[in-house]
């Protein structure tokens, strides 16, 4: 597997240590490499749609399925 060497904000690198103690994650390595992995996980899903599309483009924040009134189940 690849080493990435990375600077983050203390405050991060607390966070990262009190979820280790608490159990959350074995260690450090694997809670960066999950965290890392969700965040992408996230991004891809809540990606930016095509500012050519219909609708405006950006990122879809307006309610449920981009639309306020509109509950689907």
């Amino acid at each position: 597997m690849p080493k990435v060497e990375i600077n983050i904000p203390e405050h991060l690198e607390m966070q990262i240590t009190q979820m280790v103690e608490r159990g959350e994650f074995v260690n450090r390595e694997e809670a960066i490499e999950d965290l890392i992995s969700t965040g992408i996980k996230a991004y891809k899903t809540s990606g930016p749609i095509d500012d050519d599309e219909p609708g405006g483009g950006g990122y879809e924040d307006d309610g449920m399925m981009g639309h306020e009134d509109e509950y689907v189940f």
